[in-house]
């Protein structure tokens, strides 16, 4: 079945290029009833190099799909094309632009999900620190909570999809995300493993690429890559006394200079603060209104950096790093470490201060 649509393949193209010399058609009747493959393709061969084949101009608007058929049906002798592939090396050199699809290249269309904060599963999550009492000023203290251990499992779920494209100005899109983390106790049998907390925290973000001009306008190399806005509420879904929740407005710029990325992101808190039912009115005085996030992916080993700058000692810093399990597949299943270290690890301890180290697997690169 293979090899009938080879030759008639070989048989157009050598058509073809008689026809474009000028000189009488050449039949191939003989070749095709060949019935041994590689005497046959021997033929077609010499009928090429006799006939004074052309080559066939790439098509700049073909799409992966179709340049892995096409060579799969001359008969290539490497392998055919996957549509990954032929995307990665369409794909720019900038990793927040492929990230955020800046630049035209880069861009999938909307609604294609995608990992947007780093997914990950810590089976070993260890505090120097138990929040035994949650408090709030509004709320006191919990009590008669279950006897949490220091150790404790770590998820995180996180997904984001482009919802339009190209919205307003050029090259500016729309996206919407989510992110779940939970914090489970896992091995704490005597209470029955409960959840100690979860924080869901849906998003919606605005990303505008900057114009070439502007990109290039910083100095040393570096480049002004993005512009978002955006709008998020974080909430951890439990009944008053444990209940927290805040909504935030924000804008970052994103730069990046080789391998290095930084995004720096200014916060608006949007809900009233000492409203009655509000769960955490003090909650920026602990997590604070700015974020500077850098990204180091130089290969294999990637590595990211977080800090919620405080002058009055609050604030946090956390360090994330992920490198593949297996060597030849650096975005599949991954080792997956992180250390934490301030206030609001979540919402539940926004204004308790710990140190923590979680150990685990993640399936994405962030």
């Amino acid at each position: 079945m293979n090899n009938v649509p080879r030759a008639a393949v070989f048989l157009a193209l050598a058509n073809l290029a008689g026809a474009a010399a000028a000189q009488t058609p050449v039949d191939l009747k003989e070749c095709v009833a060949i019935a041994d493959s590689t005497a046959r393709l021997a033929c077609f061969d010499k009928l090429v190099v006799r006939n004074s084949m052309f080559e066939l101009p790439a098509s700049p608007a073909a799409r992966p799909g179709e340049a892995a058929a096409a060579a799969e049906a001359a008969g290539a002798a490497t392998a055919p094309v996957s549509k990954a592939a032929a995307a990665e090396a369409k794909a720019s050199n900038s990793w927040m632009s492929r990230y955020w699809e800046l630049s035209d290249e880069d861009k999938r269309g909307t609604f294609n999900y995608t990992a947007y904060r780093p997914n990950f599963f810590l089976p070993l999550h260890v505090t120097r620190r138990m929040n035994k009492r949650p408090y709030t000023p509004t709320q006191g203290y919990a009590e008669n909570l279950p006897d949490y251990q220091r150790a404790e499992t770590k998820i995180q779920l996180s997904l984001r999809t482009k919802i339009a494209q190209d919205l307003l100005l050029p090259g500016a899109d729309l996206w919407v995300g989510y992110t779940q983390e939970s914090l489970w106790q896992l091995y704490n049998h005597a209470e029955s493993a409960p959840f100690r907390n979860t924080d869901y925290q849906p998003e919606l973000i605005y990303v505008m690429r900057m114009p070439q001009g502007w990109e290039n306008a910083l100095p040393g190399g570096w480049k002004w890559k993005m512009v978002q806005l955006g709008f998020v509420h974080q909430s951890n879904g439990q009944p008053d006394p444990l209940s927290r929740a805040w909504n935030r407005l924000y804008a970052s710029a994103g730069l990046e200079h080789g391998d290095l990325s930084v995004q720096w992101r200014v916060e608006l808190r949007t809900d009233r603060k000492w409203e009655q039912d509000n769960n955490n009115p003090d909650i920026v005085d602990f997590l604070k209104s700015n974020q500077l996030q850098f990204n180091w992916t130089p290969g294999r080993s990637v590595a990211a950096f977080t800090w919620r700058p405080s002058l009055h000692g609050k604030g946090s810093v956390k360090l994330d790093w992920s490198y593949p399990v297996f060597s030849d597949r650096p975005d599949g299943l991954r080792w997956y470490a992180q250390v934490f270290n301030g206030y609001g690890e979540s919402l539940l301890d926004y204004n308790l201060r710990q140190t923590s180290l979680g150990l685990g697997l993640t399936i994405f690169k962030f």
